[in-house]
């Protein structure tokens, strides 16, 4: 068995595993921020929410394109 090979697909799975977990907590904590009625918070929180969810889905669209085979000819 080809044990470094294995070591690298379980480091990029959890790096993968705690960016898209880490972008998505980021956007959820944003958005609730913006939710709140107070003058003085920032107009950018709302829409830098919205590209961390935007790049959580690419990450998993990305995943899915490695993983289906139909897509890697």
């Amino acid at each position: 068995m080809k044990w470094l090979e294995l070591l690298m697909v379980g480091g990029a799975t959890l790096v993968a595993a705690v960016t898209v977990v880490g972008l998505y907590s980021l956007g959820v904590r944003l958005t609730a921020i913006a939710g709140d009625v107070t003058p003085q918070a920032p107009r950018w929180i709302q829409p830098l929410a919205y590209i961390c969810f935007g790049l959580c889905g690419v990450a998993v669209l990305f995943g899915l394109y490695l993983i289906i085979p139909y897509f890697n000819k």
